[in-house]
């Protein structure tokens, strides 16, 4: 079984996918986190953010099993990947590695912006998870917060709405809920009240 959860920056899918992932006793690939090991790569060498080609070539020597999400969770390192994303031979790069690791036997849980459209358009079961722009920038807010950065609220709002913009209206793979997801709204759930939601989902399909 393949199951796509797609949806904008911190509507809690990334959760979602990790505890659905654990449930079901299948691997689970955020696929945010190629795009930002791209990015972070990049930033190491310190490489230029708009060398498509030097882009492309960090997108191929990719490992998926070695994604450190701590690591790679600093906001900075995430609007450097926002820049990255956009990059059509990125994308071609990593959506190959993505649907490999989707493939393997006994199936898998991912979870990104454009799953359930372009990665795995047949997938078993799809989910679009999102939240209003303010819920959103409230959690990323206190989940800085919690690791004891530094974290303006009204900056975070700002860049969550640039980061929705740039998503939604990008010409490659923009974010749009595929037309057979089940929608599922978390601004006024907790994760174990969304997970028990998708669960049902799941199970009915």
């Amino acid at each position: 079984m393949i199951i796509a959860i797609d949806g904008p920056a911190a509507s809690g899918k990334g959760t979602l996918a990790r505890r659905l992932a654990e449930h079901l006793n299948v691997p689970h690939l955020d696929t945010g986190l190629t795009f930002r090991a791209v990015a972070h790569a990049l930033l190491t060498a310190g490489k230029p953010l708009d060398d498509e080609a030097l882009a492309e070539k960090a997108a191929l020597s990719l490992d998926l099993g070695s994604l450190d999400r701590v690591i790679l969770s600093a906001h900075a390192i995430g609007e450097a990947a926002s820049k990255v994303a956009v990059m059509p031979k990125v994308r071609s790069a990593l959506l190959e590695a993505q649907r490999l690791f989707a493939n393997q036997p006994g199936g898998a849980v991912l979870d990104g912006r454009d799953i359930g459209t372009v990665v795995c358009p047949d997938a078993d079961v799809k989910l679009y998870v999102t939240a209003s722009a303010e819920v959103r920038a409230k959690r990323r807010t206190d989940e800085i917060l919690g690791r004891g950065e530094a974290a303006d609220f009204d900056q975070i709002l700002a860049d969550v709405k640039i980061r929705d913009d740039r998503d939604s209206n990008r010409a490659v793979a923009p974010l749009v809920p595929a037309q057979d997801a089940h929608l599922l709204d978390t601004s006024k759930l907790d994760i174990e009240s969304a997970f028990q939601q998708a669960v049902s989902i799941v199970e009915k399909v």
